[in-house]
């Protein structure tokens, strides 16, 4: 059997549940600077959510919700523009602390990097926003941490297709058989499970609902010492909060 070498990790709503009170709030915001009465409701994000990409959450969002609008000629370098002024209010809610790192989060980087196992990332959110996320919450060095930060266009089509993390273990030379994936939703597990990589799944209130079939385990959060886990599918290994001796269990299961 392979060894574990590396744990790979999506971003939005599993590092951190930034999509409902992060990336909704920054686009609402944004909106509301280029004078447009767009409101992306909770119920209303929660199915634009259906669709990767914040570019691509726009267009999806007109053509839905907003049929009646007019269309600028360049729609792609209006929706372009409209998502660079998104992102520079997500970097500010996450500079004044908004947006914390998920319970767990930052412990079971760290066991990673004390055991020696290699890091990488792998969404379809910017690598403006991984990298705010990333220095906010963890300091600027934390960029050094991931051998692979695989986000954003960098590759054609986005989750649920395997691209990204296609991407990701071509860049670090590894198997899909030596790594593990982080998830928290449909289109993501679709994504790993394409690239033949075992999934672990940590849900939020978008997804809790989602289909999880194959993976490895499905849990409501990471977890902590003093603040245990609840298992929705799957087999915990007698542990209570994941750690790395589980994230073994689990890859050797």
């Amino acid at each position: 059997m392979s060894e574990l070498k590396a744990l790979i990790f999506d971003v939005d709503g599993t590092l951190a549940d930034t999509e409902r009170d992060g990336h909704r709030v920054a686009f609402n915001l944004a909106f509301t600077d280029a004078g447009l009465d767009w409101d992306w409701t909770v119920d209303i994000y929660e199915d634009l959510l259906t669709v990767t990409g914040g570019k691509e959450r726009m267009k999806f969002f007109l053509d839905k919700y907003k049929p009646e609008f007019a269309e600028p000629e360049d729609l792609a370098g209006y929706i372009a523009e409209m998502h660079k002024a998104k992102t520079a209010h997500y970097t500010d809610l996450l500079s004044k602390g908004a947006i914390p790192l998920r319970p767990g989060v930052e412990r079971l980087l760290n066991e990673a990097r004390d055991e020696g196992l290699r890091l990488a990332i792998s969404t379809t959110t910017t690598p403006a926003n991984v990298e705010a996320l990333l220095t906010h919450t963890l300091g600027k060095e934390s960029m050094d941490w991931f051998e692979v930060i695989a986000a954003g266009d960098i590759v054609p089509a986005k989750k649920p297709a395997s691209d990204i993390y296609d991407f990701a273990l071509e860049k670090m030379n590894l198997k899909a058989e030596e790594c593990i994936a982080f998830e928290d939703s449909r289109n993501g597990i679709l994504s790993s499970l394409g690239a033949n990589l075992k999934t672990v799944i940590a849900i939020n209130d978008y997804t809790k609902d989602h289909d999880f079939t194959g993976a490895a385990i499905v849990l409501d959060q990471y977890g902590e010492v003093d603040s245990p886990f609840t298992i929705l599918e799957g087999d915990a290994h007698g542990f209570d909060y994941m750690n790395i001796d589980m994230v073994k269990a689990l890859y050797s299961a």
